[in-house]
Formats: structure tokens, C-alpha cells, sequence
């Protein structure tokens, strides 16, 4: 059995992959640990990859067509140690080749940056800070604020989207006293049983929470889909959190919104494009935070992702049941 890493950045795959599994993963399924592989190599002699049954990658893994795929006559998978596969995996899929993800492991950190969060919201923390951090006469409109925020006991939070990361915030908001509204089209009654939350419609949803987080697919269909109809209904002293992805957004709408009522917040990790143009209006509000795209694995958490890939492999090989594998169904939903 032979397996490459295969990535067009070289040094992401040896920083997405630790010592420890690249050791385990040339063991159990022959991965040459000293080279990663570019789809250039890949093109410029393609019999050299004949054999590969397991391929193992990472942010930066190439796009190849149908034809381009049929190159690799041995592989039986992809195996990605990252989030979304929407740039690579259809060929591959089409092809009869299976694909796995860590979108499980890159959706950990990202859940645990939103509710913690979620909960500062439901604070006034992240007004109060804005405030308080600007001059010292603010100080008491920061301490008005926080008193009439209505704090974490039995607020309602509403989740946009039920999929893989939604699904892992509002089972970690079950830790808290707290009601948590859905918006998803996509999900059961049951599902939403199971998760401890109620289904709503969008409106209500912005209408009713104190905390809206963002967790919507990216794809064309929810491209624009929270637009000023939305934003303007959110309430007084309300927060708009995005950890998910800036495309969503109707960043005029939302400015709107901010504008006319200041004491509403937004907390964006992402934006549509990355990062906000020089210019951006959201730059000169104060009722804006913005971070550099966070929320995702960093650093020794991009290792729990490779590791995910590694127990993957190990359970497709053995036959026992996969956790993490991906349809074309599913691209139609998937962020």
C-alpha cells in the first residue's frame, strides 16, 4: 500500500500533521512522510501515481478534473485534514473515490469561540469593552449598558444553520441556561428534539433573539440570504455574531442596521471579501468588532484535524463504520 501528502503549501501539511501521526500514518498505510506532492508533480507524470491508494492533505489541496482524477488508478480515497471540500471533492466523488473531512475537528474551536462569545454577549461585554477601552467618561455609559443587557439566565440565542458546527453550538449552549432558537430548513423535529432547541422561522428568529450567531452553508443559495429585512427586525441591544462565512451578508444591509440603531452589535470573524477592504465602513463603527478569522483551528488544533483523518483511515481499512465521509449529496448543504 502506498499513500502521498499531496497540497500545493508543503509546509501547512507538516504543520497540519504532527510527528506523531505522519509516524502512525507510514506504519499503517505506507505514507512517504518526506515529500508533499503538487498537483504539477502530479500532471507532469502521472504513471508515477498509478499505485496510490490513500491520499492525505490539508488546506491547499488542489482541484482536479474527472479526467486529471483517472490518473490515480489504485487511490479508493481522499482523505482532508481541514473544513470544506467544496473546491476538490465532486471529481473525486464522481469518480467512485471516497472523501473524508475534518470538518468535525475544524468545527471544535470554531463552537467554542462562538459560545464563549455568545455568552460575553449576553453580557454587554463586548459593547461595554468598546466603550469602556475608548476614554475614560465612558465609563458610566458602559456600566448603563451592562445593566440593562439582560445577562445569561434564560436569554434566547438563535443559531442560523443545524449542520455540523451549528449543531456542536447548541449542544454546548445545553450547558447554560439559555434558549436556543434554530432557523434551518434542512432540520427535523427530531434533530431539533434531540438538540434541545425549537425551530423558527428567520424573522423570528432575528425578532426575538439577543444573540443571532451565524452557521449557514456557503454556497450560492444562502449567498446575500441576511439582508436588512432581517438585520432591522434584530432588537434593541442585540449582537450578530459570524464565525461562519462573510458571503451570507449583505454588509450595506447590516451597516444600515448598526447605524440605526448603535446600541445593537456586530462581532465578525469573517467578511465578504477577506478581510474588509481599506474603506469599509465597518472600520469607523464603534458597535463593530472584527477579528482576523479566528474561530478555525490555529496552531496545535490544526493536529486534532489529522488526527480525525488518521482514525478514519484506520476505520475504513478495518471495516468498521466511517464518521466523517462526504456525498455529492451533501455538497449540496455543506459549508
Amino acid at each position: 500500500m502506498r499513500s502521498i501528502l499531496l497540497t500545493q503549501n508543503a509546509p501547512t501539511a507538516y504543520a497540519v500533521y504532527s510527528a506523531r501521526t505522519l509516524t502512525e500514518l507510514a506504519e499503517l498505510f505506507g505514507l512517504e512522510t518526506d515529500h508533499v506532492y503538487s498537483k504539477n508533480e502530479i500532471l507532469e507524470d502521472p504513471s508515477k501515481f498509478e499505485d496510490v491508494t490513500y491520499v492525505f492533505s490539508t488546506w491547499g489541496m488542489p482541484s482536479f478534473t474527472k479526467e486529471e482524477v483517472g490518473f490515480f488508478k489504485s487511490l479508493k480515497a481522499v482523505f482532508y485534514a481541514a473544513g470544506s471540500v467544496q473546491g476538490f471533492a465532486r471529481p473525486f466523488l464522481e469518480s467512485g473515490i471516497r472523501v473524508f473531512s475534518a470538518w468535525a475537528a475544524n468545527g471544535v474551536p470554531v463552537a467554542e469561540v462562538t459560545v464563549a462569545e455568545i455568552i460575553l454577549a449576553n453580557k454587554g461585554y463586548h459593547r461595554a469593552a468598546l466603550l469602556c477601552s475608548s476614554k475614560a467618561e465612558n465609563r458610566g455609559e458602559s456600566i448603563r449598558f451592562v445593566r440593562i443587557t439582560r445577562g445569561n439566565y434564560g436569554a434566547r440565542v438563535g443559531v442560523i444553520g443545524a449542520g455540523m458546527i451549528g449543531s456542536m453550538v447548541c449542544n454546548m449552549l445545553k450547558n447554560y441556561n439559555l434558549e436556543v432558537v434554530v432557523f434551518d430548513p434542512f432540520c427535523s423535529e427530531k434533530k431539533a428534539e434531540s438538540l434541545g432547541v425549537k425551530l423558527v422561522s428567520l424573522e423570528e428568529l432575528f425578532e426575538t433573539s439577543e444573540v443571532i450567531t451565524n452557521h449557514l452553508a456557503n454556497n450560492a443559495q444562502t449567498k446575500g440570504m441576511l439582508n436588512y429585512n432581517l438585520f432591522s427586525r434584530m432588537k434593541d441591544h442585540a449582537t450578530f455574531i459570524n464565525t461562519g462565512r462573510g458571503a451570507q451578508v449583505v454588509e450595506a444591509d447590516l451597516v444600515r442596521a448598526l447605524t440605526e440603531k448603535p446600541d445593537r452589535t456586530a462581532i465578525l470573524d469573517v467578511t465578504d471579501p477577506e478581510p474588509a477592504p481599506e474603506g469599509s465602513p465597518f472600520y469607523g463603527m464603534d458597535n463593530v468588532i472584527l477579528t482576523p478569522h479566528l474561530a478555525g483551528s490555529q496552531n496545535d488544533e490544526w493536529h486534532r484535524m489529522s488526527e480525525y483523518m488518521a482514525d478514519e483511515a484506520k476505520r475504513l481499512t478495518s471495516g468498521e463504520p466511517t464518521r466523517y465521509g462526504v456525498s455529492i449529496e451533501m455538497l449540496a448543504t455543506m459549508a
